[in-house]
């Protein structure tokens, strides 16, 4: 597969340069000569028609869309971009709304407030374990869109979530579409799942509009991430899509970042499969050994190891666990253990998992995880984050209007939403997750 951008990127002469950057492709780095910008022959990534529009159409290829963009600022980028195009391409007489699952990045909130819709939520129907899951079947989904007086403008998923939890992609999509609305799906751990066999990408199971952090599970550098556009959504989505990246995104884009989105296509195009396929077998086996001495392993996507905290022990507790051993984890907390892999890394890195995780022969612990916190919207998103706020300790934060979501990253997932008044439900998650400051509205 052609590699267009990084073919010029190693063609461009280091002399002569009267642009930026300012360090002229020199310097003390290594990486600078290949650092550049917007020159002739170099395209533009929100007007592309050369050679980043080619290296589009080789990851389009790849992931069987209808379009494919690329973002050199993460999936909150792309988050931005398929909200404000399925806001602004919904059908004449549909609200400005969308019908998210609860366990939204903090960048959907962002979105909110700086696209003025409404966020309609739908909640965990059997209760959860962790702030980071919201499982939404179906049958509750046809429920939320019957008891809407219109469609929204889409509905909104996150598959996986952070702790590899999968969506029924393919029976959401279904129950969408029947009510004539789009289903956009936050993929951000996922890019990988198109080259399974068979694929567990939400394009192939009937997302409309899908955003993928390439760098959070294929070799390509932080920030490279794909706006995936389905074949079935209209040509005006795939018209104004760059201009809605553009709407949220620097003019001056990294062209390192995408040089390596570009060579990306190249590797999955060849050895990728093969190589995704035995490093899921791998992490199969060490889900097996851990379960065999004790640990219990959660459900999760197949690059992803989720392990239970026992009692007597949290989730950072296995983490410095872990850190001693000489590993470091994607994610920890109170109750769970999350560890991302890829085909990078190899058999001697979950080697050292399994050493340094040991035995375990406690039982698991009990059941203490606060209700998820409904708390009474009492101003739009974008009132709220627009509007005058202080920093107040966590415990003083009761009965006050939620400012900024005060959530670290990861899992970048709000506690209480913008605009939405501090009960006492989402008091308890603040003191269950550690919480201390929480920004509210000024009095």
């Amino acid at each position: 597969m052609t590699t267009p951008v990084w073919d010029f990127l190693k063609g461009y002469r280091r002399e002569g340069r009267l642009h930026m950057p300012g360090h002229k492709g020199a310097g003390p780095l290594g990486c600078e000569r290949w650092d550049i910008t917007e020159v002739a022959g170099a395209d533009s990534l929100y007007e592309a028609s050369g050679i980043i529009a080619e290296s589009e159409g080789n990851a389009a290829a790849l992931f069987g869309s209808g379009a494919t963009f690329y973002s050199t600022e993460g999936s909150s980028q792309c988050i931005k971009a398929m909200l404000f195009l399925a806001l602004r391409h919904r059908p004449a007489g549909t609200p400005p709304v969308i019908l998210a699952a609860r366990n939204v990045h903090k960048s959907f909130v962002h979105a909110a407030a700086l696209l003025d819709f409404e966020p309609l939520w739908l909640w965990p129907e059997e209760g959860t374990s962790s702030l980071c899951a919201c499982p939404v079947t179906a049958e509750g989904l046809e429920r939320a869109l019957r008891a809407l007086p219109a469609p929204p403008a889409a509905v909104y998923v996150t598959s996986p979530d952070y702790l590899g939890n999968l969506a029924d992609i393919s029976a959401l999509a279904a129950v969408c579409h029947a009510h004539g609305t789009l289903l956009l799906a936050d993929n951000a751990h996922g890019a990988y799942l198109r080259f399974l066999s068979p694929s567990l990408h939400p394009l192939d199971q009937g997302a409309d509009l899908c955003c993928d952090s390439a760098h959070k599970t294929l070799p390509v550098l932080t920030g490279g991430a794909y706006l995936h556009l389905s074949k079935a959504v209209p040509a005006a989505f795939r018209e104004s899509a760059r201009s809605a990246l553009a709407l949220f995104g620097s003019t001056s884009p990294s062209y390192l970042t995408l040089a390596s989105l570009d060579l990306c296509n190249r590797c999955l195009s060849e050895e990728y499969p093969a190589r995704l396929k035995e490093a899921v077998r791998r992490m199969e086996d060490l889900g097996k050994t851990l379960s065999a001495r004790g640990w219990q392993t959660e459900p999760s996507d197949p690059l992803r190891l989720t392990l239970r905290a026992p009692k007597g022990l949290t989730g950072l507790d296995l983490a410095d666990r872990l850190r001693r051993g000489g590993g470091e984890c994607e994610y920890a907390d109170r109750d769970f253990l999350v560890l991302m892999t890829t085909p990078e890394n190899t058999p001697e890195d979950l080697a050292r998992v399994s050493a340094a995780l040991g035995e375990n022969r406690a039982p698991a612990a009990p059941a203490g995880f606060p209700p998820p916190a409904r708390g009474e919207r009492v101003l739009s998103v974008r009132e709220a984050l627009f509007a005058p706020q202080e920093t107040v300790p966590a415990e003083e934060s009761l009965g006050r209007i939620c400012g900024a979501p005060t959530v670290s990253c990861p899992p970048a997932v709000p506690i209480a939403v913008s605009g939405e008044r501090v009960g006492r439900e989402a008091a308890a998650l603040f003191s269950y997750y550690g919480v201390q400051l929480v920004d509210v509205l000024k009095e």
